[in-house]
């Protein structure tokens, strides 16, 4: 479902938009992410921030690759407490799907969550209007939120 709304939106396009679901996996204990962004729009939002405007985040030079861009890109803008404390996000790789770029994360070792705050300032430095849907699969139905500039963190509780 969410692939057939991200499709939609990539058609009216210039909508400003990320999708990040965050599903836990009883079997692996992880919680493992999966974000879509555009392309242009987080290449706009890299080159913002490295000052380096000729940059192609697909394509980079110098040594540099999508996947470390990326990476250090998110490790900024894309956060998640659990129970409190900042978790490490493993960024295990990208596949690109028309117009987005899908980045896949793990969180290790989860056992027992009360509370997960998620933060996600993805593309906001660029685009005021930028919206940011976050959907949390923890034991439970799924939790969603829309995340914002103004609202850039949501907290959601487990009870378990």
């Amino acid at each position: 479902m969410v692939s057939i709304l991200f499709s939609f939106f990539l058609w009216v396009h210039p909508v400003h938009i990320s999708v990040t679901e965050i599903d836990y996996s009883e079997k692996d204990k992880a919680l493992q992410i999966t974000s879509r962004i555009y392309i242009d729009d987080l290449e706009l939002a890299i080159q913002k921030e490295l000052n380096q405007p000729e940059l192609d985040i697909m394509a980079p030079k110098n040594g540099s690759t999508t996947d470390k861009l990326v990476t250090a890109y998110l490790n900024k803008h894309l956060r998640v407490k659990l129970d409190g404390k900042y978790q490490k996000l493993n960024y295990l790789g990208h596949e690109v799907e028309e117009a987005a770029i899908i980045c896949y994360i793990e969180i290790e070792n989860v056992k027992k969550v009360k509370s997960m705050e998620v933060f996600d300032d993805v593309i906001t430095s660029i685009h005021s209007d930028q919206s940011n849907l976050v959907h949390v699969t923890y034991k439970s139905p799924v939790k969603s939120t829309r995340l914002t500039g103004e609202k850039p963190s949501e907290v959601f509780m487990f009870g378990n």
